[in-house]
């Protein structure tokens, strides 16, 4: 028997994969398909990201007061997924 390799997701991967879902315009169903995960992969990916969210808007709040300038949120939102 060979043994698989396991996959290793980049955070922008996740990341697309995370907004995608919470768009809601597929199923989880499909959208596991479509990128070929398990739906519960998905969920996991959904949950991490929920629980990193309080942290970076802190994050971005603060950039924003130091920098008085806009912060790109999409970078800022890869790097809390990896």
């Amino acid at each position: 028997m060979t043994k698989k390799n396991r996959r290793k997701f980049s955070g922008d991967f996740k990341a697309k994969v995370v907004l995608e879902a919470l768009k809601e315009r597929s199923t989880m169903e499909e959208l596991a398909r479509k990128y070929e995960l398990h739906p519960t992969q998905i969920n996991t990916w959904k949950r991490e990201a929920a629980g990193n969210w309080p942290a970076h808007l802190r994050q971005i709040a603060g950039g924003l007061i130091q920098n008085n300038r806009k912060t790109n949120w999409k970078s800022c939102m890869r790097k809390s997924v990896n």
